[in-house]
């Protein structure tokens, strides 16, 4: 059995309304409720939460699965609120004991302080950006890709954790809402590699050993 923590960042604010974030944590507790293989918890971030049963749902979640827009290049303050104070209430308590330092020796060793070692994080993002703008010469994003540009931090700042990332994905032309159906789609099949079929090759290595 694997635990499962769903985060939904997409936030109800101005013109959008998050309706297709939510409709990916939708699609994301229904796959994993229909395996027997997975328990699943979630929050969203437009209602109201606990800090202490944030910190947790992170200490009881084998992977975290992360849902959000990216707003100016960065997560909606919401999201942004939920993960500076859960975090912080995680300190010494689940989350991250120290920036990993010592005094002895302060030059080394920084962002080796977490708590959550042996966990996964899954990031999926949505953009009105095309894909185009990260892999085409000369257009924005300078041929980065969203994991190694605009997410990189976040990424980051899940290792300081301890985390180790699975394979994200990430959505584009959504305010177009052109692509919604094959988009979520895609996603199913992301989780049925990462989760079914992985799993599936996992358990096939392990037995040919006994």
């Amino acid at each position: 059995m694997k635990n499962i923590f769903v985060i939904n960042g997409g936030q109800v604010f101005g013109h959008s309304g998050g309706q297709f974030n939510k409709s990916l944590l939708e699609a994301t507790i229904t796959f994993f409720e229909n395996n027997p293989d997975f328990e699943v918890k979630s929050t969203d971030i437009n209602q109201p939460y606990n800090l202490e049963e944030e910190v947790e749902k992170y200490k009881w979640a084998d992977v975290v699965i992360y849902h959000t827009p990216v707003w100016w290049f960065q997560v909606p303050h919401g999201f942004k609120q939920y993960i500076d104070t859960v975090f912080t209430q995680g300190h010494k308590t689940g989350i991250y004991h120290s920036d990993g330092r010592t005094a002895a020796n302060p030059a080394i060793n920084y962002g080796t302080g977490g708590m959550l070692h042996g966990k996964h994080y899954m990031l999926t993002t949505s953009w009105n950006a095309p894909k185009e703008a990260f892999t085409l010469p000369g257009e924005f994003f300078n041929e980065h890709s969203v994991d190694e540009g605009p997410m990189f931090g976040f990424h980051r700042m899940n290792a300081f954790t301890g985390m180790k990332p699975l394979e994200s994905i990430h959505f584009h032309d959504v305010m177009k809402n052109e692509f919604i159906l094959q988009d979520l789609k895609n996603y199913n099949q992301h989780l049925n590699r990462l989760f079914i079929q992985n799993q599936i090759e996992n358990e096939s290595v392990l037995n040919s050993y006994n």
